[in-house]
């Protein structure tokens, strides 16, 4: 079709629930006007608000040069002359009664001449304008703007009119045929009536309004020599009456004052202002800013984990050199020498993709003027390519993806890309993942401190505080700090775009170690900043980071996700779900809580999870994967409601029933054979435990499996329910025990009571043989109390009935060799008669019975031996989990777990150092993990530790 798309969105917008346009559309109030735009009742959402406080300023602003005026004159020239041919025309057509010809342009030919003479006596007004010497133009109070527009005969009254005649000769242009005509001067005369204007007067009130008084105190005049590439053009006809000898003047009415487009905007009717940004920190300034209410702030935490960000203040080189930017130094041949060492050793620590910023394109250039004369741009890519951000806009695309297109080439190490602050590079685009890995800030990007309309700003709001609005406003130098962190803010957070990126931040000038810069930084990192006073350090700590990172983050998706969602869950759990104990007693008020016995488990009688939301059929799965094609698991899960302070021996002999009992008593091992013998028919039996307990019937797998479930989903908010479920069916896929403890712990460690939870997911039927022994040890260092494992259970079923089978004809050999030594042991003739020793010293030869006491004394050494080593290394893991947060001492235990089953040394050794050597004091956990390493990387793990540690 050929429906024009602007205006089929301007016709569809009347019945659109949402509207996107850009801000000028909303905050200037000529666009709003234009557009037709109602924001009564309406709810406005400005996305990237960080911009709003420049483009609130800069819609309510103009800057009038001798160009535009010059412009809008030769468009009012071009009318002049058609009209009067038409004027003339119709004179000769009238004498001959001839029809009058018409222009399309229903105006008076004098009407348009006022209107060309207005626009000239502007001009003369501005020109008249005396200015000092020195060439820093004149700045005078907002109000002025009226009387110098009075001048022109521009005013409150004649404005309605003035605005209407122009709109009517610019559609005339836009109309006709011919040579193009420009009138962006015409466009622009007609904005800037409208912007000094723009207030009108309150409902009701007629007369008596002055704009000057409403508005001035926001604004200043600037008035200075026009030093603009665009000439003004020479006039040739009767009306020009300036010199094109004379400079011009350009004319700028600058607002200074954010808050009062969005007072415009809240005047409007609308019902709610939400904005949004990824750095509007520090959100005190920013809030006095806007001057308008904010009865809702939030400041969120970013969403990925400690171990995903690295965050250093390097104050100085390589070679000690201060490292900063000051207007001063900033183009000594120190600071750049040092600043370009600074960053020829981070390109090499640094992996893939390297944004380096700049406060402004000369301190940029001037440093790459520098690097190419002294070698040390050579140096830097050897190691990456070097990729500069250019001024012109039109190149920018081409250059970004050369960039993109190295960092992705597999032969490569990456690439550098340097960049300005406030630049596209930092405002727009997204270095997710490997395009951007590091960001260097070499410098805070204040604004120029003698640019008239900085000077004026500072000058303004340090007027606003001694005025009396106090703490309404900021002052002048609070200001200025704030512009340069908001653009540092913006450009560091280019480096983290999701929550499984990572990446490194440097801030490379001294300013920032003092306590005002570091608090305007970002609240997600503050907590991060650490001062690297000596630069080998810094490169030391980054690069055991980023070994960490390309460990733990680098991953397949379901296990880096493990990781950096459960250390949120545990405080959700604690805050919303209930414990076993509470569940109980709610009993008897929730309905969906309330519980009927059968045998002796209990089944909730009205719970919606058994209907609907998959947990059976998880258990399904799992009892499918778990059964032998042979014969059906007999695996009970021990009753959830025991305590959890019984002793080790009876809660071994409740822990240990149906299968995993094959080993536990030699005196049941004939039982037990019978037991299996049994069961393949298919007949079920009770097993004795204690000779006056009997245990009921194996519960079916289901039934158990079920109730665990129920129980977990009852003690867990739904967020770490769904967790739970997402981690058994990624273990049922992939095998993954590493992946499954560390969702697990997540969610159970944490709070005591749930213990017995983490415990049981290993009972029956979650945790497969091969892993159950490392699972015992994992609950053993996590909870102090294992899950009865015996190391049979770590065998597959038939290899367990072989077992069972062996031990019984083994104690019934047993005790036909007791009984034969024991006739051998007394001789009668000596013990008997004589009343000597009984029982023979020796050794029988068939039975070795008889010196089973110093036996068992000599099993007992080694025994006491490794109950020792085990008490240390217990130890040792509780001092690790008191001095690591829960998310660290995660990564630190998986460590441990993937060295023991990979023996992978370097994956192990490069997140235990960079774990145990953040703090000075945990630096004897480093050296204390010696007890781990296995002898054939002892003496590296030595020399790691005397390199570290010292």
């Amino acid at each position: 079709n050929r429906a024009c798309p602007y205006y089929l969105s301007r016709s569809l917008k009347q019945q659109a629930d949402i509207i996107f346009m850009p801000y000028n559309y909303l905050l200037d109030s000529k666009s709003r006007k234009s557009h037709n735009l109602d924001l009564k009742g309406t709810v406005v959402i400005l996305d990237e608000a960080h911009n709003v406080e420049k483009l609130c300023e800069e819609s309510s602003s103009f800057d009038l040069t001798p160009y535009d005026l010059a412009s809008a004159m030769d468009a009012i020239n071009v009318v002049l002359e058609e009209q009067a041919k038409v004027v003339q025309q119709n004179e000769i057509n009238a004498e001959f009664n001839m029809e009058l010809a018409t222009s399309g342009l229903n105006m008076e030919l004098e009407d348009i001449a006022k209107i060309k003479k207005i626009l000239l006596q502007l001009e003369s007004a501005i020109d008249a304008v005396e200015l000092p010497a020195n060439g820093n133009g004149v700045t005078k109070e907002g109000s002025y703007i009226f009387d110098l527009f009075a001048e022109a005969q521009i005013t409150l009254q004649t404005k309605s009119s003035l605005l209407e005649s122009l709109e009517q000769i610019l559609q005339f242009l836009s109309g006709r045929t011919g040579i193009f005509v420009n009138t962006s001067g015409l466009h622009k005369v007609s904005d800037i009536i409208q912007t000094v204007f723009s207030m009108d007067p309150p409902e009701g009130v007629t007369t008596g309004f002055l704009p000057r008084q409403a508005i001035s105190k926001y604004y200043k005049v600037h008035i200075h020599v026009d030093n603009g590439n665009q000439k003004k053009k020479q006039r040739t006809d009767l009306w020009n009456s300036s010199s094109s000898k004379r400079q011009g003047k350009t004319l700028s009415y600058w607002c200074f004052s954010p808050g009062y487009s969005m007072h415009e905007l809240v005047r409007q009717g609308v019902r709610t202002i939400i904005l949004t940004s990824g750095t509007l920190s520090p959100l005190s300034s920013f809030t006095m800013e806007m001057q308008i209410p904010f009865p809702v702030c939030l400041e969120n935490p970013h969403v990925i984990e400690k171990h995903q960000l690295w965050v250093g203040i390097i104050p100085k080189g390589p070679d000690g050199t201060v490292l900063t930017s000051t207007y001063e130094r900033r183009f000594s041949e120190d600071y750049l020498s040092s600043l370009g060492k600074t960053i020829g050793n981070l390109v090499r620590v640094v992996p893939h993709g390297l944004l380096v910023f700049f406060p402004s394109y000369p301190v940029m250039e001037k440093s790459l003027e520098y690097w190419r004369e002294h070698d040390f741009a050579k140096r830097i890519e050897e190691v990456k390519p070097m990729f500069v951000e250019p001024r012109n806009k039109g190149s920018f695309s081409e250059v970004i993806d050369a960039y993109y297109d190295k960092v992705a080439c597999p032969k490569s190490n990456g690439a550098a890309f340097l960049a300005v602050c406030r630049g596209k590079a930092s405002e727009g685009l997204d270095f997710a993942d490997i395009n951007g890995r590091g960001v260097i800030i070499t410098g805070l990007p204040f604004p120029p401190r003698m640019e008239p309309r900085v000077v004026l700003k500072m000058q303004f709001l340090d007027e606003m505080r001694k005025s009396g609005a106090g703490g309404q406003y900021l002052s002048g130098r609070e200001w200025y700090s704030q512009q340069a962190s908001r653009a540092v803010n913006q450009a560091i957070g280019r480096v983290i775009r999701h929550r499984q990126d990572y990446g490194a931040i440097f801030l490379c000038d001294h300013r920032f170690t003092t306590c005002d810069v570091r608090g305007k930084l970002p609240s997600w990192v503050r907590p991060y900043v650490n001062v690297y006073d000596n630069f080998g350090h810094a490169v030391r700590g980054v690069s055991l980071f980023f070994r960490v990172a390309q460990e733990t983050v680098s991953c397949p998706p379901g296990h880096a996700g493990s990781l950096s969602e459960s250390s949120a869950a545990p405080s959700t759990s604690s805050e919303q779900a209930l414990s076993l104990q509470k569940a109980k007693n709610l009993d008897d008020h929730v309905p969906s809580l309330k519980r009927k016995r059968k045998g002796n488990v209990w089944v909730l009688t009205d719970a919606p999870f058994l209907n609907g939301d998959g947990a059976p059929s998880l258990c399904v799965e799992y009892e499918q994967e778990f059964v032998s094609p042979r014969r059906k698991c007999v695996g009970l899960l021990d009753a959830l409601e025991r305590s959890e302070k019984s002793s080790e021996d009876a809660e071994e002999e409740t822990d240990l029933q149906g299968e995993e009992k094959a080993h536990r008593l030699s005196t049941l091992s004939l039982q037990y054979e019978k037991r299996l013998t049994d069961e393949q028919k298919g007949g079920r039996k009770k097993i004795k435990l204690v000779s006056n307990t009997v245990s009921e019937p194996a519960e079916p797998k289901k039934a158990r499996a079920t109730f665990y479930i129920a129980t977990v989903k009852d003690t867990l908010s739904q967020q770490n329910y769904e967790l739970f479920s997402k981690a058994l069916q990624q273990y049922k896929k992939t095998d993954d025990f590493h992946a499954m403890l560390s969702q697990m712990s997540s969610l159970f460690v944490e709070d005591e009571k749930k213990h017995v939870l983490l415990r049981g997911t290993s009972r029956g039927f979650f945790f497969r043989p091969q892993h159950k022994k490392q699972f015992d040890e994992a609950c053993c260092n996590l909870t102090g109390l294992g899950c009865g494992y015996k190391p049979e259970h770590s065998l597959p079923r038939e290899e367990r009935e072989i077992l069972a089978k062996r031990m019984g004809e083994s104690l019934s050999q047993q005790k036909n060799t007791f009984s034969k030594a024991s006739c051998a042991q007394l001789n009668p003739g000596l013990h008997l008669n004589q009343g000597g020793s009984h029982l023979t010293t020796g050794l029988s030869s068939a039975g070795q019975n008889a010196s089973a006491a110093p036996r068992k004394e000599a099993e007992k050494a080694p025994g006491s031996r490794r109950e020792h080593h085990q008490a240390l290394r217990t130890a040792y893991l509780s001092d690790v989990q008191r001095a690591l947060d829960k998310s660290s001492y995660s990564q630190f235990y998986e460590a441990l777990l993937a060295y023991k089953k990979t023996d992978n040394y370097d994956a192990m050794v490069s997140v235990i150092a960079a774990l145990t050597t953040e703090r000075p004091q945990d630096f004897h956990l480093l050296q204390r993990f010696y007890m781990f390493v296995r002898p054939h990387h002892k003496e590296q793990f030595r020399e790691l530790c005397k390199g570290l540690t010292g």
